[in-house]
């Protein structure tokens, strides 16, 4: 650990005097690339700093220990175990701030939510998950924003996706992947039946330009007229657009926009954060055989979270955490439940540095 944290000094007074040089000044690309590792080694001296100080306070104790003058060496003695039971904790801390941060946490991200088993109790299920979501962005100040969507008659969703942009989504939403499931009493029960049904939810980091490249010629794009209500342009003109990837198989429509462009525009983006979560979730496998972590964010078909309405019960399985404030959770107030994950997935990841 001194020996890292030694290395980290050194670089982050390498920056610093990077940050002055008019050559990174002048390279924009440069100059955001420096100031983005400045930032988190900043994070990380004071800490550093305290860790190597303690150490250095211990050693220069020893020798005083190890001489005759028992004033002093009492005084030794008793500095020495307060700054060795402080080392502990200051250590796990640092071993927390350096786990290499996932690229895409600051990055924007594409939800796509799916009615799973139930029929329309599932549907609407998915539109109480789309409204958690969305009070979740809003308690955020994120900028949410429907690329598609396909409801029921009574206001479920067979399908929605949507975009969060804003300060670090992906990072705080990446775990809400997988088969959300619920227990209640269905609005359309009459019977007052307990009844068990299930939604999809996929959090996808956005794609930049950059991350991934598509080729014209291995896109097939149909456009059609869209279905249901919406006014004069809906079922008057073919607005709509369905893009099929064929290398992968990948097909993505959308025509919630009243325009073609718009609608081709949404897709592509849609399909590009697939592909690149695609090629995350491969390269997640590659790595789950030397690393497995207790929380995970790329296999969708788990059940991770149960929402049992009569109890007022919610349970992530993954980390066998409960809350029993379910409406609030239901507002949107996810905050303890992606703390308690981001805390797992913190003493996954030590325990296998």
């Amino acid at each position: 650990m001194k020996e890292k944290l030694n290395q980290i000094i050194d670089r982050f007074n390498e920056l610093e005097s990077l940050l002055a040089d008019p050559k990174v000044i002048s390279n924009s690309e440069k100059l955001k690339e420096t100031a983005k590792e400045h930032t988190f080694l900043n994070s990380v001296i004071p800490k550093a700093n305290k860790y190597l100080s303690l150490l250095h306070q211990i050693q220069e104790n020893k020798l005083i220990i190890d001489s005759d003058d028992e004033e002093l060496k009492s005084l030794a003695i008793e500095e020495n175990t307060k700054a060795e039971s402080e080392l502990p904790e200051l250590e796990d801390q640092l071993k927390i701030l350096l786990i290499p941060k996932d690229p895409n946490d600051n990055k924007n991200t594409i939800i796509e939510i799916r009615a799973g088993t139930g029929g329309e109790e599932a549907a609407l299920f998915a539109a109480d998950l789309f409204r958690m979501y969305s009070r979740f962005a809003e308690r955020n100040v994120w900028n949410r924003e429907v690329i598609a969507s396909n409801g029921t008659g009574i206001g479920g969703f067979k399908e929605i996706i949507f975009s969060v942009k804003g300060t670090s989504v992906y990072g705080m939403m990446k775990f809400e992947s997988g088969v959300h499931r619920v227990q209640r009493v269905p609005k359309t029960e009459t019977g007052g039946r307990l009844h068990t049904s299930a939604a999809t939810v996929a959090v996808l980091p956005e794609a930049e330009d950059a991350e991934i490249d598509i080729n014209e010629s291995d896109l097939k794009i149909d456009t059609y007229r869209a279905s249901g209500a919406g006014g004069q342009h809906v079922n008057k003109t073919e607005s709509a657009i369905r893009i099929t990837h064929i290398p992968t198989g990948l097909v993505v429509t959308c025509q919630d926009e009243k325009s073609q462009h718009k609608n081709r525009t949404a897709a592509m983006k849609v399909l590009k954060s697939r592909l690149l979560a695609q090629e995350e979730e491969r390269l997640a496998k590659e790595r789950a055989d030397a690393r497995k972590s207790m929380v995970s964010t790329g296999d969708r078909s788990a059940k991770i979270r149960t929402y049992n309405f009569p109890q007022g019960r919610i349970t992530d399985h993954r980390i066998n955490f409960t809350s029993y404030q379910l409406d609030s959770v239901m507002d949107g107030q996810l905050n303890e439940f992606i703390e308690q994950l981001k805390i797992a997935d913190q003493q996954a990841l030590l325990q296998t540095e």
